[in-house]
């Protein structure tokens, strides 16, 4: 995968709010997939979906 691509991904989630301590867990692919997943969405819904998505996988607690 190219690493700007995963840079872009790690990008995202960041400015999405999802913590750093999870963000450096994931790999670039799930990287690339968790910002995927939240680009499809309203910029104003991408932070709770971001955080949902992660809870749902057990990455994060849900707030």
């Amino acid at each position: 995968m190219d690493d700007s691509v995963a840079n872009d991904a790690k990008r995202l989630l960041l400015r999405y709010g999802a913590p750093i301590s999870v963000v450096e867990h994931l790999s670039d692919d799930e990287r690339i997939t968790y910002a995927r997943s939240i680009i499809r969405t309203a910029v104003p819904e991408r932070p709770a979906q971001l955080r949902a998505l992660l809870s749902e996988d057990g990455r994060m607690t849900a707030r």
